[in-house]
């Protein structure tokens, strides 16, 4: 299964949204809530990336 990147940020944006219990933060948490999207972002990308999937 091949996962794109546009799909990783999506599901990264609604976690954070989901965990954070905001939909969009305010200027003062708009800079930590891109920063924690983006780094859950990367870290999905590398655990797909690692995975082994056996036929």
């Amino acid at each position: 299964m091949v996962v794109t990147d546009e799909e990783i940020e999506a599901a990264a944006l609604q976690f954070v949204r989901k965990i954070s219990g905001y939909r969009k933060p305010s200027q003062a948490n708009e800079k930590v809530f891109s920063k924690a999207v983006r780094d859950i972002g990367r870290s999905s990308r590398k655990l797909l990336d690692e995975l082994v999937v056996r036929a």
